[in-house]
């Protein structure tokens, strides 16, 4: 049967690239084929042409869908009947739905208090069995180790190497979009999987003669949970970007290889420059993020302020024209309250007259 004309998505669009066959049962939600928007406000502050690629505007809104589709697909063709994931909250919103989408149980094991409720809610909608355990997401990724090797059983994480290889189509899409690779690519890293990912696409399109070049790549962790900036586990990570908030990363030795191969390098934001970066990136381009995605915007700015350093790839590299891609990784819905928050956002009241709102509105 000819796949349906709307299921665009990332395996049908990169097959040739990806471990599957024909007889791989498909599980798509058209994920995929994101937006990367150009950013005129950061292009003029860095003298360079900046784009954002807003994995935010994948179906269940973060880049985890990308890994989930190739991960769920290949699941159902070995005969998996339920799958497991530890997540910090957008590795069970994609899992649940896919899972959901292909008719087979999702388990989630997360850590108790530290979900941002978007997320929470998304596992909980799509079917998902939800166990909080009372340990970081580091506990639930142990825990769920232990899992591997049950009849039946397939564990999603990016341990699961089809994870990586999902994601790395996101790179393709950027060269596709400008016609080559960037000259460096920014993104967050928690655990580290997209990194991995982007490194591996990037080779692997310029192997197949789709680019000409590889950009340098330029990870930034929460300084609450930078294991790989400290280069030692971190016991109790602590950071408001719950998405990155992991002190044992999964893919630490594919990071690693990303920014040594690419000559890059993983560097350190604040909680305050995350939360200012997200504000910033809302009120001046329009695009609302998730906290940790707007660690790759905070390190940006961080990095163009502060280019003190000779040898730092970002500042030998930002010549005039550049071009930087900034990976933001989930859309800001999923995590509404600490905008809020921190925002301190309330609406001024009025009296329901014309009057009454213009005054209100020469006060706010």
């Amino acid at each position: 049967m000819n796949e349906p004309l709307n299921d665009k998505g990332v395996i049908h669009r990169y097959r040739q690239f990806l471990p599957v066959s024909d007889s791989t049962p498909v599980i798509s939600l058209s994920e995929g084929s994101t937006p990367l928007i150009h950013s005129p406000r950061l292009s003029e502050k860095a003298g360079a042409e900046v784009y954002l690629k807003f994995e935010g505007l994948n179906p269940t809104g973060s880049f985890k869908d990308r890994g989930m589709t190739v991960a769920i697909s290949k699941a159902v063709e070995d005969g998996a009947k339920t799958v497991i994931c530890a997540s910090t909250g957008n590795t069970s919103a994609a899992a649940a739905a896919y899972a959901a989408r292909a008719g087979i149980q999702c388990a989630v094991i997360l850590p108790a208090g530290k979900i941002a409720i978007g997320k929470l809610a998304q596992a909980f909608v799509y079917g998902a069995k939800v166990v909080a355990i009372r340990g970081n997401f580091d506990d639930a990724l142990r825990i769920v180790r232990e899992f591997g090797g049950i009849d039946g059983v397939a564990i999603v994480n990016s341990i699961n190497p089809h994870r990586i290889e999902g994601q790395k189509t996101a790179s393709f899409e950027i060269i596709e979009d400008l016609g080559d690779a960037p000259d460096i690519h920014i993104l967050p890293v928690g655990n580290a999987g997209n990194i991995t990912a982007y490194w591996k696409g990037y080779r692997e399109f310029q192997a197949a003669g789709r680019s000409t070049r590889l950009p340098k790549m330029i990870g930034f962790q929460a300084a609450g949970s930078a294991p790989i900036f400290h280069n030692q586990p971190i016991e109790k990570p602590d950071t408001i970007a719950t998405a990155i908030r992991i002190g044992n990363p999964a893919s630490w030795q594919g990071a690693n290889n990303a920014v040594s191969e690419s000559g890059g390098c993983i560097d350190i934001v604040t909680d305050e420059e995350i939360l200012a970066a997200q504000a910033w990136l809302a009120a001046n381009e329009g695009v609302f993020v998730e906290p940790a995605s707007a660690a790759s915007v905070a390190g940006f700015l961080k990095c163009h302020s502060n280019m003190r350093c000779s040898g730092c790839p970002f500042s030998s590299t930002l010549r005039p024209g550049a071009r930087v891609v900034l990976t933001v990784t989930g859309h800001g819905l999923k995590d509404t309250e600490t905008a809020v928050n921190f925002g301190g956002f309330t609406p001024t009241e009025a009296d329901a007259n014309l009057a009454s709102v213009r005054a209100a509105l020469d006060k706010s």
